[in-house]
C-alpha cells in the first residue's frame, strides 16, 4: 500500500473518532453524530489526499528547478 494511501485511511481513522465525539456531545444524539462523523471526515480525508500529491508533485518540480539551476 503506498504510504500516501496509508497515511490517508490512518487520517481518516482519526478523524472519524473525534468528529463523532464532537458531534455526539454537541447534540446527545448518535444519528446525527453518526451522519456528521461519516461525511464530513470523508470529504476531507479526499482533499487531503490530493492535498499531500499536489505537496509532492510541487517538491520534485523544486528539484527539478534546483537540479537544472546547478548544472
Amino acid at each position: 500500500m503506498p504510504s500516501d494511501l496509508a497515511k490517508t485511511l490512518t487520517y481518516l481513522a482519526l478523524h472519524l473518532t473525534i468528529g463523532f465525539s464532537v458531534a455526539y456531545v454537541l447534540t446527545g444524539s448518535l444519528a446525527i453524530a453518526g451522519g456528521i462523523a461519516l461525511i464530513e471526515p470523508c470529504i476531507n480525508a479526499v482533499a487531503f489526499f490530493f492535498h499531500e500529491k499536489a505537496w509532492k508533485r510541487m517538491g520534485q518540480r523544486r528539484t527539478a528547478g534546483a537540479a537544472l539551476m546547478a548544472a
